[in-house]
């Protein structure tokens, strides 16, 4: 048996070639062009030494050649593996290195840092959609779309357990972690999509969320190819550009995350706009307010359909159904997924809101492991059930209500940050004696960060100078808007620093 992801493209295509899949601000990409685009890709990428089971790392904003790029790898048999376009090179080489991968697409903006990766790790090709910068050696992209093709089409078929794409995601420790994602779990995880949001042909689904993050991913792009709808692709997210493409495109999907609901109702102008055309709204990445959904409600008279899921789940796990809905919980299990809630024995808990536990996912939605790491990897699973290290409760006709987050993982504006990662950035400053990264409530983005440090006897540094000096080596969803000097750190008698006790203000 074998089978390869990218045939959601080519059965779309052959259905209606003259479809719109791809709708931007000055472009329309139909479904034809981006088959035969991708074919040019995926034959382009085998010339330059692609083999089946390399991986290409995919550094683009959400444009029309970051689908034609995933869709060019995957016929080329090779695994794709997105990369945020704010990463800095030290984030991306370390990625290039635990993939072996060698080969980079990415666009002028990015290639700056791009290039300085490859060259951290090792050396390989870069291909560049835009104009090259001075002292980058890069091939332009458009190379790959020129590439000439003798016979049939590159359509290198895979096993449907083989890794599709490969998404780093960091972990407790702050070192980024590889999810091996599979054809066969990321076809049916865009099928749960469409279940749920009733896609079709006729669906016009507004991308805000970036392709490179895994709902963008499996559940906008995906799902729409899958469906033949069309992608209504938005380079970033506005609220007015949002209401004006619901209204000129006639928009009948959206998803986002809680923090663009908030910003959607509060802009002034909203009243402006005809947004009658929206049927549906789904929301991930934060646990979304009751109030947000029953605003949206009122303002927009559309259901939100609110999701639950990680990167190692696909990443839908849960999902309210149009028919199925109950407002403030996150769904039932996708079908062919099961969900329970296990105590920390890691027995399965009674259902009812006094039972709080872990929630736990088993199915084909489950990654098949972290890359190069099998401690990890088994850390992750019971017998078959992948540990999300999140809290909930699931009532009697199965839906499930998430409580807290078990970790200590930070989401702002829908991005996971772990403290870890900028902790270790902040201890690599020469004034700082120790940090401490927590997440603080803030009402436009879920979370803000916020740093405490300790400054090493003699030495002196502000707040601000720290500010700026993690903003000069993360990624600018990572580093923290606020970092307060203090004196002492609360520990406890092993000298563990207290978290818990560090004031959690503004």
């Amino acid at each position: 048996m074998t089978f390869n992801l990218a045939s959601i493209l080519r059965d779309s295509a052959r259905r209606d070639p003259g479809h719109p899949a791809i709708v931007t601000p000055s472009e329309t990409v139909s479904y034809g062009e981006l088959d035969r685009r991708s074919d040019t890709v995926a034959a382009g990428l085998i010339a330059a030494g692609v083999t089946p089971g390399d991986s290409v790392a995919l550094q683009l904003p959400s444009i029309p050649e970051f689908v034609v790029g995933l869709h060019g790898i995957l016929k080329a048999g090779a695994v794709m593996i997105p990369l945020n376009t704010l990463y800095k090179s030290g984030e991306i080489s370390y990625v290039l290195g635990h993939a072996d991968c060698r080969h980079v697409i990415t666009i002028d903006d990015s290639a700056q840092e791009a290039y300085a990766a490859l060259e951290q790790a090792g050396g390989g090709t870069l291909f560049v959609v835009g104009d090259i910068p001075d002292g980058v050696l890069a091939r332009p992209f458009s190379e790959l779309e020129a590439t000439e093709i003798t016979g049939r089409a590159p359509f290198v078929q895979r096993d449907p357990g083989d890794t599709a794409v490969l998404l780093y995601t960091s972990g407790t420790t702050g070192k980024p972690k590889g999810v091996q994602l599979t054809h066969f779990q990321l076809y049916m995880n865009a099928g749960a999509h469409i279940e749920a949001f009733e896609m079709s042909p006729a669906s016009k689904t507004i991308a805000v969320m970036p392709l490179f993050h895994s709902l963008g991913l499996s559940g906008i792009l995906n799902a729409n190819i899958r469906a033949g709808g069309t992608v209504l692709l938005l380079p970033r997210f506005e609220p007015e550009l949002t209401l004006r493409t619901i209204q000129d495109h006639g928009a009948t999907i959206i998803h986002g995350v809680p923090t663009m609901y908030h910003a959607l109702l509060h802009f002034p102008r909203r009243a402006e706009f005809d947004t009658s055309s929206l049927r549906m709204c789904g929301s991930a990445g934060a646990a979304i307010p009751a109030e947000i959904i029953d605003e949206m409600e009122r303002a927009f008279g559309v259901q939100i359909l609110e999701m639950y899921g990680l990167t190692e789940s696909g990443p839908v796990a849960t999902i309210n159904m149009p028919r199925n809905r109950k407002p403030y919980s996150i769904g039932t299990a996708i079908p062919g997924v099961e969900i329970e809630i296990w105590d920390e024995n890691k027995d399965q808990l009674p259902r009812g809101p006094q039972n709080v536990g872990e929630i736990v996912i088993r199915g084909h939605n489950t990654m098949s492991g972290y890359l190069k790491n099998p401690e990890a990897t088994a850390a992750a699973f019971t017998d078959g059930w992948l540990h999300s290290g999140d809290l909930a409760y699931m009532d009697e006709d199965g839906f499930v209500f998430f409580v807290d987050r078990k970790k200590e993982l930070i989401i702002r504006a829908g991005y996971n940050v772990y403290p870890r990662e900028v902790e270790e950035v902040l201890y690599t400053h020469p004034a700082v004696s120790e940090a401490a990264v927590i997440g603080i409530p803030d009402p436009r983005l879920g979370e803000e960060i916020k740093a405490y440090v300790t400054l090493k006897p003699g030495q002196l540094a502000s707040g601000e100078e720290l500010v700026q000096f993690v903003k000069d080596r993360l990624a600018a969803y990572k580093y923290p808007r606020i970092v307060e000097v203090i004196t002492e750190m609360p520990k406890t008698p092993t000298g563990k620093i207290l978290k818990k006790e560090l004031p959690v203000r503004a």
